[in-house]
């Protein structure tokens, strides 16, 4: 059972991080929302307001939460799952963080358009078009695909480490362990479960699945959760096999970096309820069958046997 001071962690933490992304979503919502948000000239350049606000203030509204909810109660910072260990065979659970999302992501592609055949563009028109608006039509659209896909592998893990860290930090660096004395599937499962919901606001806006679809708002924000959960499984386990919330930055990195590729062989408009991207029930179907594996595997989201819970989730002073 979590003790009673944790269960008032949890209290404080849940309403810093909705509180401030929520309350982002707001100032988003009453100006325009993400299609119409402002456009302010910075640098130069043109950047919307929704630009600006996602990644920093909403994104890193359960980063913020896991400091402040410290302060508050006045909890040390030991034990916030930011000291990376390669110990013991650890290296492979960053491996597979950094591998699976895109390997995942590709399978849920292929089964989306093997299922729905229709939708698959093989001659990559919609490439093509931005190639040649790009002067670059001399450029085989097939050796861009290769290229931003060992790009987003490769790369984006990395790129992207700075705004998935906002959210990392908070579900996996402080969320789940304060919930691991519930088990590691609850922990897990329950993890998921706000991490979806706290996406709401920007899913009633049109964000991952637009606003024409069957049974929206509703059925986006179910789904939503669905995904999370699915996605939550991995992160979940490379955290806790690691001790460290970097494989789970890394990880989430990498699906942000490779979860459009999908776009590129579309023609026609699919409900995106179904896919192609991971989203999608059929899109994530990668994600979902990684996720019920390990579910079900004995011990996939118990510590690793050289730690014990209590060294690696007591987060209390």
């Amino acid at each position: 059972m979590i003790n009673t001071l944790d269960k008032k962690r949890i209290y404080i933490f849940l309403a810093f991080a909705f509180g401030i992304s929520w309350v982002t979503g707001l100032i988003l919502y009453l100006t325009g929302g993400l299609e119409n948000s402002p456009v302010y000239e910075i640098a130069g350049g043109q950047v919307s307001l929704a630009l600006i606000l996602l990644p920093t203030f909403y994104m890193f509204g359960p980063a913020l939460a896991n400091i402040l909810t410290r302060w508050v109660t006045g909890e040390s910072r030991q034990n916030m799952l930011l000291q990376p260990n390669f110990d013991r065979g650890r290296w492979l659970h960053f491996l597979a963080a950094w591998v699976l999302p895109g390997v995942l992501t590709i399978i849920g592609m292929a089964l989306f358009f093997l299922v729905l055949p229709r939708y698959y563009d093989s001659g990559l028109n919609l490439l093509r078009q931005q190639m040649i608006l790009a002067g670059a039509e001399n450029v085989r659209p097939m050796l861009i695909v290769a290229v931003q896909t060992i790009q987003a592998i490769i790369v984006a893990p990395l790129l992207n480490a700075i705004p998935t860290f906002g959210e990392e930090f908070g579900w996996r660096g402080y969320l789940q362990p304060k919930l691991m004395p519930l088990g590691g599937r609850k922990a897990v499962l329950l993890t998921g479960v706000f991490w979806g919901v706290w996406h709401w606001p920007v899913i009633l806006m049109g964000y991952n699945y637009g606003f024409d679809y069957f049974g929206a708002p509703v059925t986006g924000l179910l789904m939503m959760v669905w995904f999370t959960i699915a996605t939550s499984a991995l992160f979940g386990w490379v955290t806790i096999k690691t001790n460290n919330v970097w494989p789970a930055v890394i990880g989430h990195g990498a699906l942000n970096g490779i979860a459009a590729l999908s776009l590129l062989f579309l023609q026609g408009e699919p409900s995106t309820l179904l896919g192609p991207t991971p989203v999608g029930v059929i899109g994530g179907a990668g994600f979902t069958i990684a996720a019920l594996i390990i579910f079900l595997l004995p011990n996939a989201l118990e510590p690793k046997s050289d730690v014990t819970r209590t060294e690696v989730f007591d987060q209390a002073d």
